[in-house]
């Protein structure tokens, strides 16, 4: 629940399905590797539940 602009860059990270690890990418790509692990898949990040 923050301010519109929050939002639109919480869209833009990508979580590390391994590790864990937080990316932000640019132009809706996930990034080629993981800096942390060095793995390749990637999740968006949920964006904020409102009740």
């Amino acid at each position: 629940m923050g301010f519109p602009e929050s939002e639109k860059r919480r869209l833009d990270v990508w979580i590390c399905m391994n590790c864990g690890a937080r990316h932000r990418s640019g132009k809706g790509k996930p990034p080629e590797k993981c800096r942390r692990c060095g793995r390749k898949r990637f999740r968006k990040k949920a964006k904020e539940s409102r009740k």
